[in-house]
């Protein structure tokens, strides 16, 4: 008889091993998908602001003008902060986009097909996104900006 009870204190131990185990790996298969959703979501931000933009840029009218779109941007992303800016080389014109409260490398990028000047930053939480689009002089500018 006293041998039963240590087989049973070793099998309710097992057990709870068993499912510690299950239930930690439970619980990173879901912040996996969490953080998959997340970033996604910030793609397709990133994707929305291009399109505004390429949509600004259509619209060309004669010589000097000033378009300006106010973008609808979410607060946070899950409990996270982002950021999205436009950016300029030599030769591309991109827009990017990362998490966290200071702009860096990006998680996202979207190549603009357009031969532009480019600059500006959206940091979320600091008020509604301004994409400005001008034209001087044959030179046309796309900013975006906090109101």
């Amino acid at each position: 008889m006293p041998s039963l009870i240590p087989s049973y204190v070793y099998s309710l131990f097992a057990a709870l091993i068993v499912g510690s185990i299950v239930v930690y790996t439970c619980s990173l298969s879901t912040l996996n998908i969490q953080n998959q959703a997340e970033e996604q979501r910030l793609a397709n931000i990133t994707e929305y602001v291009a399109l505004e933009s390429m949509t600004l840029l259509s619209h060309s009218p004669e010589d000097d003008w000033n378009m300006t779109a106010f973008l609808d941007m979410p607060y946070q992303i899950g409990n996270q902060r982002y950021w999205i800016q436009i950016r300029k080389d030599s030769s591309n014109v991109w827009i990017e986009s990362g998490f966290g409260t200071t702009i860096g490398s990006g998680y996202s990028r979207v190549c603009l097909p357009a031969n532009v000047e480019a600059s500006g930053s959206f940091l979320s939480g600091l008020g509604r996104a301004v994409l400005q689009c001008q034209s001087e002089n044959q030179v046309v500018t796309l900013t975006l900006t906090s109101e």
